[in-house]
């Protein structure tokens, strides 16, 4: 009896042992897995709070006011401002037909030389190129024959006017003498306008050559000779044009027509090359176009330093109307960044990137009709700087 309770006792000990260290196993499980809960939610919280911090950074900028003088960086001030409403076309850039001019050979020839290039500024009277013509020898001998029997014309003419007033000779004789003398003056101003005809842009020099000069200053822009070739009246030599003026012109519908008149502000814009002129409305065609149905209309532009280049497709805006904007910016403080129209407005230490919507422009501003407040200061000339750096930044926080 006493063994078997004895048995009894160890098994039960046995069997409590075994409870006892399942417990505490499954304790420490416990107490471990609440550890790592409790690292994951911190390292969470840690990671949420980066990203917080990384966000609340973006589009931001630190720069001190010796970088942002060193860069180049102008400030503007966002403010009230006129704009005005107009009606764009699109339009080209077109020579000066004033300023103009086909030089033409006067008459057939070789050409001897050529002195200019395409594309060349040339000063009035500079040699363009000289031509050798068998018809300008021919005037000049004509011409001089002409010169030698009016010569001899006029001493057979004084001669019988002395003999006829001293009654030795008959006025018959003295009368066809004074006619001989005037068809051979007639003869000669006839050779004279022959020579004189090569006036203008063509110099006769002498012997069979003569020479083609340019009329005024301007560029070449056409160019049409070669040494050798031969050339008469119908030739185009060269193509001559001012270009420190140049016209705009574009069409516009007989509906619009109302709201384009002669003397109307145009400003003249090439966005993709950041440039913008002033002009007015010099020319409105009293005709339409048979293939467009449009009316001609013509800008004329001062042009010294030759950017507005004939061919050139702008865009002309006819001012109509005008408005008050209440918040207005130079359109050069404008960037895109992501596809939005952005300004850099400036902060304590630096700038900030604000995406911004925008209304009307006219004459380098642009209105801005939210995003952006009254007074508030953003970068104008220069800020495609601050652009190329925010994309830098952004691409190193991306690595």
């Amino acid at each position: 009896m006493d063994k078997k309770w004895l048995v009894v006792a160890v098994a039960t000990l046995a069997l409590g042992i075994g409870i006892g260290s399942q417990w505490k196993t499954d304790g420490a499980i416990d107490a471990h897995a609440d550890e790592a809960a409790q690292h994951a939610e911190h390292a969470e919280e840690g990671e949420a709070a980066e990203a917080e911090h990384a966000e609340g950074e973006e589009g931001h900028l630190t720069l001190s006011t010796e970088q942002i003088a060193a860069a180049g960086i102008q400030l503007a001030q966002a403010r009230e401002q006129s704009i005005s409403l107009g009606l764009p076309f699109p339009a080209e850039v077109r020579f000066d037909e004033d300023r103009t001019a086909h030089v033409v050979p006067r008459v057939p020839g070789v050409v001897e030389s050529v002195s200019v290039n395409l594309g060349q500024t040339v000063k009035k009277g500079q040699l363009l190129a000289v031509i050798a013509s068998q018809q300008i020898s021919d005037q000049r001998s004509e011409q001089a024959a002409a010169q030698r029997r009016v010569v001899l014309a006029r001493t057979t003419f004084e001669r019988e006017k002395k003999l006829w007033q001293d009654k030795i000779s008959a006025e018959q004789d003295f009368l066809q003498a004074r006619q001989a003398l005037e068809e051979a003056e007639i003869a000669l101003n006839n050779a004279r306008q022959k020579i004189s005809a090569l006036s203008g842009s063509v110099v006769a020099t002498g012997g069979n050559r003569y020479e083609l000069r340019a009329p005024f200053d301007g560029v070449v822009v056409e160019k049409h000779l070669t040494p050798g070739e031969v050339v008469n009246e119908t030739s185009n030599a060269f193509t001559l044009s001012d270009l420190s003026r140049v016209w705009v012109t574009f069409g516009v519908s007989p509906k619009e027509l109302p709201k384009v008149q002669v003397g109307k502000s145009v400003t003249v814009s090439v966005p993709e090359l950041s440039a913008e002129v002033v002009g007015n409305v010099a020319y409105v065609g009293s005709l339409l176009g048979e293939q467009t149905r449009t009316a001609t209309v013509r800008v004329t532009l001062e042009n010294p330093q030759g950017a507005w280049r004939p061919g050139l497709f702008v865009t002309a805006l006819v001012a109509t109307d005008s408005r008050q904007a209440g918040v207005a910016v130079p359109e050069s403080a404008i960037q895109t960044i992501e596809d939005k129209p952005t300004v850099f407005v400036r902060t304590d230490d630096g700038f900030k990137a604000q995406a911004v919507e925008l209304g009307s422009r006219s004459q380098g501003q642009v209105e801005v009709t939210r995003g952006l407040a009254s007074g508030m200061q953003v970068a104008a000339a220069g800020s495609f700087v601050l652009k190329s750096e925010l994309g830098k930044a952004s691409a190193e926080h991306a690595h």
